[in-house]
């Protein structure tokens, strides 16, 4: 089965379904709804695994052809696949996390009128994901791109009834297309200067043609970053995410969560020869990751919402896969996101078993004891809790670490990023065992009406294994990037990289649980009210951008509502329909009329052809 010549089906069977689910348009039994859904994926989930094990024991990178997707000139991008180390890895998780939040929405969304709507998009969705990561060619890449954010804006609204979904779901639209404008301008640049989108092709161009520090590639690269901050939600395009949680738990799970947000990390990855040559932009990665981690970790700590909590952290935990790649430390970027994705998802759907249970309870103040009502979800969230706080032992321990040694190596800058990224640790192990200690443990608030069922439970035991034996695995990109060496060890840096976490629990329980700890002087303070609400806004991004944005736009719309040129328009309307009044006048019934029209339009035809005879 392995082998180039069935690539093809491993975008083509989630396609298939999402097009079979869209044309019958829930007219099918629940039951194939379900099996379409979820059991698509799961093949796609057994071909990539045979990839893999052909990969793993070859070492062989495809390239494959389906067809020429359009010739002009001598531009003829294919619908053509690039399988290499690195594809593999993002292949695995998007079909291996995708199924299990396909398995744990079988039973999620069983009540859901729009079933089969819901796996329809969420098929899609994973179709133009692996299209995204499996392209040989910038132009496919971008398809892939853009269906995601195509698929976001459809899940985010799904419950488009409400008018606040369709509102979270146009501001997630418009943010991340400012990013694709500026990745679409990157790929005109490169396009233009190199004659070529084919990546590797692209690459070896760059290579032969630029020096390191050039104007051009410095350009090229600061607009496919643009993309990048766009769709991984990082600083100044962040702002969409924590709004996206009004779409269902298991869509945050994977879009928000495991897959589309993680695609901006994976273009720079893929792209990383090209960033080399722009030490500027990839310094400017490394700081703009460091800026977006603290900043979400710090608003993180003020939420109540469940699921916006881990929408900040997610901010936070992509931050750090940026700083990562802004050091060079590509390896260590990729493998955070394979761990982000275990222990993230495992997080969103134990949080969605929560609100499941709790009827659709988002705010953790009005949870709490929930420690042995709902057992199973209890050890899914301190599982995913430990791995998100980077507690030893943890996969999450075994990515981020390799990341803060990484940032201490980084000639003259590197204190600063390490120092930033300890910071950021421990902010991550307070407000996730805050989440813990407050959602799990003390009163009990609101009580369970059910309990997850074998189709939740057995995705959240999954991964709960994944988040923590994720660590060990030794990923296949020896080969795709450059051996990268953080130099001789400090082992107190490393001692107290291990040891910011544990502090950071310490705290947290010491607050939350123990109640060792008081701050409630400070928080009722003035100063202290006015910083929990900075926090909670989200440092005032949103109404930054409303008095710099969307409030001079609006007042434009509305200076222009009546512009002059509407009149030409209207008029042109108005006369259509004069004529069409008139014309509809002609067909009045009556026979003799008709015959008359016939024979004066005979005679008129008759004049026309003696006179051009003459």
């Amino acid at each position: 089965m392995a082998g180039s010549n069935y690539l093809w089906l491993i975008p083509f069977f989630p396609l298939l379904s999402a097009t079979l689910l869209m044309v019958t348009a829930g007219q099918l039994p629940k039951k194939i709804i379900g099996f379409l859904g979820a059991g698509s994926i799961a093949l796609s989930a057994l071909c990539v695994a045979l990839q893999a094990q052909h990969f793993l024991a070859s070492g062989e990178i495809m390239q494959v052809t389906l067809w020429t997707w359009m010739s002009v000139a001598n531009f003829a991008p294919g619908i053509a696949f690039y399988i290499d180390g690195l594809s593999i890895v993002m292949m695995s998780v998007i079909t291996g996390v995708g199924f299990l939040i396909h398995l744990y929405s079988l039973e999620f969304m069983d009540d859901d009128s729009s079933y089969s709507r819901y796996f329809a998009y969420m098929n899609l969705f994973v179709a133009a994901m692996l299209l995204l990561v499996m392209a040989d060619n910038l132009l496919l890449l971008y398809l892939g791109w853009e269906g995601v954010g195509v698929c976001s804006y459809l899940l985010v609204g799904f419950w488009y009834r409400d008018p606040a979904n369709g509102k979270a779901a146009r501001k997630a639209f418009v943010v991340t297309r400012v990013g694709d404008a500026a990745m679409a301008l990157g790929l005109f640049l490169l396009f233009t200067e190199l004659g070529s989108l084919d990546i590797q092709t692209l690459l070896l161009a760059a290579d032969s043609k630029w020096q390191s520090g050039d104007l051009i590639p410095t350009i090229a690269t600061a607009l496919l970053l643009g993309g990048a901050v766009g769709k991984s939600a990082q600083l100044p395009l962040h702002t969409w995410l924590p709004d996206a949680m009004a779409g269902p738990t298991p869509v945050s799970a994977l879009i928000h969560a495991a897959t589309m947000v993680t695609a901006g990390v994976y273009l720079i990855a893929r792209h990383y020869s090209l960033f080399l040559l722009a030490p500027i932009t990839l310094e400017a990665v490394a700081w703009i990751g460091l800026a977006t981690l603290l900043i979400a970790a710090f608003t993180a700590l003020a939420q109540q919402d469940i699921k916006r909590i881990l929408a900040y952290s997610t901010i936070s935990q992509i931050g750090y896969m940026f700083l990562a790649l802004g050091v060079g430390a590509f390896s260590a970027g990729i493998f955070h996101l394979m761990t982000h994705a275990f222990f993230k998802a495992l997080l969103f759907l134990a949080a969605g078993a929560v609100i499941h249970c709790l009827h659709h309870e988002h705010n953790i103040f009005k949870m709490g004891g929930l420690r042995t009502r709902l057992p199973i979800v209890f050890w899914s969230f301190l599982i995913g809790s430990a791995a998100l706080a980077a507690l030893p032992f943890t996969s999450g321990f075994y990515s981020k670490d390799p990341i803060l040694l990484s940032a201490w190596a980084m000639p003259n800058i590197g204190s600063y990023l390490w120092a930033g990224g300890l910071l950021g640790a421990l902010l991550t192990a307070i407000y996730s065992f805050r989440l813990v200690f407050v959602v799990f443990f003390g009163e009990a608030k609101t009580l369970p009406n059910k309990q997850p069922g074998w189709k939740m439970s057995l995705p959240l035991a999954l991964l709960c294994l994944l988040s923590i034996i994720g660590g060990w695995f030794v990923l296949p990109l020896d080969h795709v990037f450059p051996a990268y060496s953080h130099g001789e060890i400090n082992h107190s840096v490393e001692i107290i990289s291990i040891a910011t976490p544990l502090i950071g629990l310490a705290i947290a329980y010491g607050l939350f649980l123990g109640k060792q700890l008081s701050i409630s002087g400070f928080t009722q303070s003035t100063l202290g009210k006015a910083l929990q609400s900075f926090c909670f806004s989200g440092w005032r991004f949103d109404a930054l951008y409303q008095l710099l944005w969307v409030c001079p736009y609006q007042v434009l719309a509305q200076l222009w509502r009546n512009e002059p040129i509407d009149y030409l328009y209207r008029g042109i309307v108005s006369l259509m329909q004069w004529s069409n009044e008139q014309l509809s006048k002609l067909q009045s019934g009556e026979l003799r009329w008709y015959a008359t029209s016939m024979v004066f339009g005979l005679v008129i035809l008759v004049l026309i052809m003696l006179r051009s005879l003459s």
